[in-house]
């Protein structure tokens, strides 16, 4: 089985887009097909790149004030779904639930809303839980899928896609998702922090 693997279609949906510009110019020269929510889907067709809407391909909006984008099957079974495992792929094709290949995301900003008010609506609307959702499902597989789980992580993969194409091998992929984790767990224990005082 091979452990190199090309980014084909990205999922990307980021609060922060300081500095994304560099790495979605380097995926666009490759090839890579982009899938985005809302503000950033916007952001990114201003640039000039073709950018389909994770709507389109769920057939459902964003709903209940923005709190449900992505978590739909077809984004999730995308990030998922094991391209090695023959069970997984006639599911996929049935279920027309395409291969996501990358998912850039950079979660609600809670801990800085903590130090900017006490109005508890506003600090729990910043709870993110399809960012934290996608980090989690693409790091579990990151035997096939590239996790950028914060804009600390936009150079080094663009670094990488300069030096090798839009091509990552285990060890980058796994290093990533190393990340990933590190992220949803200060996520998680500011969060838990906040409840418990």
């Amino acid at each position: 089985m091979a452990t190199n693997k090309t980014i084909k279609t990205a999922l990307i949906s980021v609060f922060h887009k300081d500095g994304l510009e560099d790495l979605l110019a380097e995926l666009h020269k490759n090839g890579v097909e982009f899938l985005s929510t809302g503000g950033t889907q916007a952001f990114i067709t201003s640039l000039g790149y073709p950018c389909k809407k994770v709507e389109d391909l769920t057939s459902y909006p964003s709903i209940l004030g923005g709190r449900v984008k992505t978590l739909h099957p077809k984004d999730f079974g995308g990030i998922l779904g094991r391209r090695a495992l023959e069970s997984d792929q006639p599911e996929m094709s049935h279920y027309e639930i395409p291969e996501i290949d990358l998912v850039v995301v950079d979660l609600y900003p809670f801990e800085d809303t903590v130090a900017s008010t006490t109005d508890e609506s506003a600090i729990i609307e910043k709870i993110d839980i399809g960012g934290i959702s996608l980090i989690r499902a693409a790091a579990k597989n990151f035997e096939d899928v590239v996790i950028v789980p914060s804009k600390a992580e936009y150079a080094p993969l663009t670094d990488i896609i300069r030096a090798q194409g839009a091509t990552t091998t285990k060890e980058q992929r796994r290093w990533f998702a190393e990340r990933a984790f590190a992220t949803s767990s200060h996520y998680d224990t500011a969060i838990h922090q906040w409840f418990e005082n």
